[in-house]
């Protein structure tokens, strides 16, 4: 299922028929021009607003569309865009529906115009039907493809609220703050959190954040809508920031802001466009940046959804070591394969849907801004357009990336409609998407929410599966993960913490089951809060809870919460700990 929550449940309502034609029909020629104007508007909107979770071919993050505005009516449209959540306690049966269906909640889209809404409607009208993928026999599909439920593993920790992020909702619109990412600065240690409406906080008092760098002022063709992880994505302190003053920000700008390093054909439409920025602070130390940038590179993307989340350093890197000052670069799909274009992704020769590893410092790249490791997998492999920035391939969205206590490289990759994964990352390997979903296959050019069995012999085309896995059963969108390096709970030791980013749930692994060729055993843990015990669901009242993970450099960990702009550290094993 996707991911992306700002459009999640007009990805609901959308989506829940949005497989339709782009085709013209008759009927849109026979429009006046005044109903014209009115589609194209609605189609504006719509691309604007829908298109992360909504599209006419496949069911995302919420239902295909062809076909919706024959379902309901434009009443109905307008009551669920405005309160989905009100809808669905009214004990409304198709927004009941659409969410057992979907397991959680579309965003509130109340700051819309009534003529947006409609605009968007009458454009709706023109999609009569979806288009119907063409797929290949793959056998018979798996339903479930974990049956046995995710057990409690008894362990049970407490949280305290340790900062509270300026609200940057506009128009009353949740979540309050788009907190996705909490890391240190080396050296120092100090505490930075992002919010991807484009503000960079620094935590030198946990209980006031001060805002270190205000993207939107530094670039005027920022952008954060349609949400969906768009805005600000990530940031990544250089190991030597403290001498050299640089850091590095990934961020969205509108399509065309800049040439693009890494396009595709003029065919294919450009939503909006990644950037990848090296900043240089005139003081690092100080609490407010003041300094220069330059850009490194900068990607088109499909869509709004699975883009540059995650940029970062290995740390435990040391002078002298090949990994050392080296910046990795998690780059999503783009959606490039569930708005049918799946040849954009798993190919060592394109951008997406890879981890990158560059050098900030080197010059030798194809726009001669950054440089390409010699040791790197590609460098020297397969063809001459094999990219030599790409350090593996075939995902989906590698939303967080990370290294164990041992050193081991670990990804969480979000899925589409069944699978979430843990990948331990090896160099120059292939991770399957978009042929394969976790460890099942899956059709690039057919249904997008059906799996089949790998075939007898699939060894021969050289996929490496996820060391960890779960279904939709028990999440949506898997957040994290990290193992916990600290001292505070000593039963933390050895374990990888992640969880789910709508329901806020909360999973590990231990790090000695972590084989590649097997999946370790998932298990849940709980929380308390100040003592209390609950969910975050319980105590937000909200069924969105947004959550991400972040780590100091104690190696304690921290749960963020965008519904409210929270930041909780994990303090302590609570009295509810079962032994």
């Amino acid at each position: 299922m996707r991911k992306n929550i700002t459009v999640t449940f007009i990805s609901a309502l959308i989506l829940f028929y949005f497989n339709s034609c782009n085709s013209e029909t008759r009927a849109d020629h026979e429009k006046s021009p005044a109903d014209s104007a009115i589609i194209a508007s609605g189609l504006t909107a719509f691309n604007h607003y829908c298109a992360g979770c909504h599209n006419f071919r496949q069911d995302g993050i919420g239902p295909r569309l062809g076909g919706i505005t024959t379902q309901v009516s434009a009443e109905w449209f307008l009551r669920f865009i405005k309160s989905p959540q009100q809808l669905i306690s009214s004990g409304d049966p198709r927004a009941r529906q659409l969410f057992i269906r979907y397991k959680q909640v579309m965003p509130s889209f109340s700051y819309l115009k009534e003529e947006e809404t409609n605009a968007i409607f009458t454009f709706l009208k023109t999609r009569t039907k979806d288009v119907q993928p063409k797929g290949t026999d793959h056998g018979k599909e798996i339903p479930n493809p974990f049956p046995a439920p995710i057990s409690f593993s008894g362990l049970v920790v407490n949280l305290r609220q340790f900062a509270l992020i300026p609200p940057s909702s506009d128009y009353g619109k949740h979540p309050i703050a788009r907190i996705t990412k909490l890391d240190f600065e080396p050296g120092t240690g100090e505490l930075f959190v992002v919010d991807l409406r484009g503000k960079l906080y620094k935590l030198h008092a946990a209980d006031k954040p001060t805002l270190y760098l205000n993207m939107a002022g530094r670039r005027p063709k920022f952008i954060h809508e349609p949400g969906l992880a768009t805005g600000f994505g990530s940031f990544a302190f250089h190991p030597e920031f403290l001498k050299n003053g640089l850091f590095y920000t990934t961020h969205t700008e509108a399509p065309g802001s800049g040439k693009a390093d890494f396009s595709y054909a003029d065919s294919i439409k450009v939503t909006l466009q990644w950037v990848l920025t090296e900043w240089k602070a005139d003081h690092p130390g100080a609490n407010v940046f003041s300094g220069t940038s330059r850009e490194l590179l900068r990607i088109n993307m499909v869509s709004g959804i699975h883009g540059v989340q995650e940029i970062t350093f290995n740390p435990l890197a040391k002078p002298g070591d090949e990994d050392y000052g080296l910046l990795y670069i998690g780059v999503g799909d783009g959606g490039s394969v569930e708005n049918g274009y799946p040849f954009l992704a798993h190919s060592p020769e394109k951008v997406w849907g890879t981890i990158l590893r560059i050098d900030p410092g080197g010059r030798n790249s194809a726009n001669g801004k950054y440089g390409i490791p010699p040791d790197n997998p590609f460098v020297a492999r397969y063809t001459q357009s094999s990219l030599g920035e790409i350090y593996a391939y075939g995902f989906r969205n590698p939303h967080r990336i990370s290294w164990s206590a041992s050193g081991e490289m670990l990804a969480c990759n979000i899925g589409q409609t069944n699978i979430e994964s843990v990948d331990l990352i090896l160099p120059g390997h292939d991770y399957g998407w978009p042929v394969r979903e976790g460890n099942f296959v899956l059709d690039p050019g057919g249904d997008l929410n059906k799996i089949y069995p790998l075939p007898a012999n699939d060894s021969v085309n050289g996929i490496t599966y996820p060391v960890a896995a779960f279904d939709h059963d028990e999440g949506h969108a898997i957040s994290g993960g990290l193992e916990y390096l600290g001292k505070a709970i000593p039963q933390l030791k050895g374990k990888y913490l992640f969880g789910d980013i709508p329901s806020g749930r909360l999973f590990y692994i231990n790090m000695a089951d972590v084989k590649q060729g097997s999946l370790a055993p998932i298990k849940e843990w709980k929380i308390t809060l100040n003592g209390v015990p609950g969910s975050f669901r319980d105590w937000f009242g909200d069924d969105r809870v947004d959550l991400h993970f972040g780590r100091d450099s104690h190696g304690e960990l921290y749960l963020l919460t965008k519904s409210n702009g929270a930041v909780y550290k994990v303090v302590g094993l609570s009295a509810g700990h079962v032994k």
